[in-house]
């Protein structure tokens, strides 16, 4: 049961006119690369190199540490220089294996011998993608091979492949299905042969005809697999992953479940083009497509970067801005990550990087809850964001916790409406954050 679309989101300007023409470009190796060793949710990977080694492009510097982990290689070859704390999207103190480049590109620009995907089980294909050290590219960042082997116990029958890209400014997504569907499509038969199953959806949505398209060209040339490309209404979140479910399948994610629940696994269509990278060529994941965008940037774009490339060399490379911005924003502007400063480094959930001018930010003081219900009509969980924020104002977690607050996806779709301006999201987050240090 295909339903397009799903209850509550918001319709906020896309804003993608400033990079969704403009093809892919390669930015420059920076001189120093900070490479941290928690660029996914779970543990941080432990390091296995030392200061005043030599690495390889692609060589090992961070072990996975535990189930819920992930690789991490070296982007660039060169000297590592230190091994120390640093700013990183995910702490103010991760630790990052700084490497000096140096010395040839093994890797990169090379002819490589392609595996036969067809000829490996399960475990083999696993294997490969979780020495990768693949994670989930649309922000989530959870360790991949983790997902595509869920327990014995649970059943998948569906493969829903998220290319919706529903976050305003953001085109990344759109111009790589538009510039390597045949790829994309190979990726998620690798995708389905892992998972045992024999049916999967791309969703997209329809504010990218040329995807679509592009995809539709791509999946029909495949006679193995059912492979169907499902055109969605555009509304925002409309790429979280219960909203996408259930406009693809009619299927309802319970209340703090999971996709495997209702026997769907989802993934992103840059993981799924990152898999079969791993799995076709054992290329790990060392570098990855991004959106750099904003009205006072003089070179908008989607350009392909190295994980540990700074922000500022970065914006260097895209001709700097035309005015100091007043606010920097990793991934699209609303479930993006604010940055105080630009020497943070790019990451494998890092989606875009975005630079907002003065006119387009407005700090304005939140007044109280008018109780005009708009929170409620628009929050796509069902929730009461209203009642949610009033409990975190008065520290009443004992009345929060009733209210389902670890069902929010934190969209940001409630405080974007509220017109008494009340950061409701933030609310939610101080009432999540207070109830988990209880547990």
């Amino acid at each position: 049961m295909i339903v397009h679309s799903f209850h509550g989101g918001i319709h906020p300007p896309d804003n993608k006119h400033f990079t969704n023409r403009i093809p892919f470009k390669y930015l420059s190796i920076p001189q120093k690369s900070f490479i941290p060793l928690q660029q996914h949710i779970g543990k941080p990977a432990t390091p296995v190199v030392e200061a005043g080694q030599f690495v390889e492009e692609g060589q090992l510097i961070g072990q996975a540490n535990g189930l819920i982990s992930a690789n991490v290689h070296a982007t660039v070859p060169g000297k590592v220089v230190e091994i120390a704390e640093y700013h990183t999207p995910y702490s103010e103190h991760g630790l990052c294996v700084v490497i000096e480049s140096d010395g040839s590109f093994n890797t990169s620009g090379r002819v490589r011998q392609k595996n036969d995907f067809l000829t490996l089980d399960k475990e083999a294909l696993i294997g490969k993608v979780q020495s990768a050290g693949i994670v989930g590219l649309g922000g989530a960042a959870f360790p991949t091979s983790v997902k595509l082997n869920p327990p014995a116990n649970r059943t998948i029958d569906t493969l829903i492949i998220n290319g919706s890209e529903c976050e305003p400014y953001l085109t990344v997504d759109d111009m790589l299905m538009r510039t390597h569907p045949e790829e994309i499509i190979e990726g998620t038969q690798i995708a389905m042969k892992i998972l045992g199953i024999n049916k999967a959806y791309i969703g997209i949505e329809k504010n990218k005809p040329l995807a679509i398209k592009a995809l539709q060209t791509a999946a029909a040339n495949v006679k193995t697999h059912e492979i169907t490309i499902i055109p969605l209404n555009m509304r925002y979140p409309q790429g979280a992953e219960k909203q996408l479910i259930y406009a693809i399948t009619g299927r309802e994610v319970p209340s703090g479940g999971l996709p495997m629940d209702v026997h769907v696994v989802v993934q992103n269509v840059g993981t799924i083009y990152a898999i079969r990278e791993a799995v076709l060529f054992d290329k790990p994941l060392i570098e990855r497509y991004i959106t750099v965008t904003g009205k006072i940037v003089r070179k908008p774009g989607n350009y392909k970067v190295r994980f540990g490339m700074r922000v500022s060399d970065i914006l260097e490379e895209c001709g700097g801005l035309a005015e100091n911005p007043s606010k920097i924003i990793m991934g699209g502007p609303m479930c993006g990550l604010a940055l105080n400063h630009m020497d943070i480094p790019v990451v494998k959930g890092t989606s875009g990087i975005l630079f907002l001018a003065k006119d387009e930010t407005k700090v304005t003081p939140f007044r109280s809850c008018i109780r005009c219900g708009r929170c409620v009509s628009v929050c796509p969980m069902n929730l009461m964001p209203c009642d949610l924020g009033n409990a975190a104002e008065k520290q009443r977690y004992d009345i929060a916790e009733k209210l389902h607050p670890f069902d929010c996806i934190m969209c940001g779709s409630c405080s974007y409406i509220c017109p008494s301006k009340r950061p409701l999201s933030h609310f939610i987050k101080v009432v999540q954050t207070a109830l988990s240090a209880k547990r």
